[in-house]
């Protein structure tokens, strides 16, 4: 499975060759650095792990600064296993979007959704309310409502879906249609939304 890490800039749209206009997104892909090979003789398995966004070596630790230096390169921000890498690549390697990707590929990108902290049932899981505001119901329009059950069982069944934190869970957004690889400026722009706020990091796999 190929794949690369990314950056999401943000939402636009494009016009396809019927004249239609598309949402999409773009994202800022690569370049990233091949940090380290794994291999079924050393690992137990094979995969390809690759490095996005330079840092400052005063925020990498003693080991940190080690395993960039074998492979040749500044200390990067995220690093991202690939397994089953479709290419040969040696450590210290770079990677492009041209290099991986092209128009017309369909692409699954794995984010970060927005954390939106604890919220009710109505905006958590699209609960209705309890209905209007008459026969004394003044406070309850967004109330979950009854829970329990009567003496028998005597609790609240685990799973029930009530209020609590939403968001800020890892997303996968599937079959996204890549409509314009702009090499020069390491940008690709996929049909759909993906998940995360602006300059948050994902991972597009092909």
């Amino acid at each position: 499975m190929s794949g690369l890490i990314g950056k999401k800039i943000g939402m636009t749209s494009v016009y396809n060759a019927d004249g239609q206009a598309l949402a999409c997104t773009v994202i800022e892909t690569g370049p990233c650095v091949v940090t380290q090979v794994r291999s079924v003789e050393k690992d137990g398995y094979t995969a390809v792990q690759l490095g996005y966004g330079d840092k400052k070596e005063k925020h990498s630790n003693k080991p940190e600064l080690g395993h960039f230096k074998k492979a040749g390169t500044t200390p990067k921000r995220k690093l991202v296993e690939f397994k089953e890498f479709e290419q040969t690549l040696d450590l210290g390697a770079t990677l492009t979007v041209a290099d991986v990707f092209a128009e017309a590929d369909f692409v699954d990108v794995v984010g970060t959704a927005k954390g939106r902290g604890f919220q009710g049932v109505v905006k958590r899981h699209g609960f209705a309310g309890v209905g209007g505001q008459t026969h004394g119901q003044h406070n309850r329009g967004r109330h979950p409502g009854s829970i329990g059950a009567c003496s028998f069982p005597s609790r609240v069944f685990k799973g029930l879906r009530m209020a609590g934190r939403t968001g800020g869970n890892r997303v996968k957004v599937q079959n996204l249609r890549v409509l314009r690889v702009l090499p020069e400026q390491n940008l690709l722009v996929v049909s759909g939304s993906i998940p995360g706020a602006k300059n948050s990091y994902v991972i597009i796999e092909k």
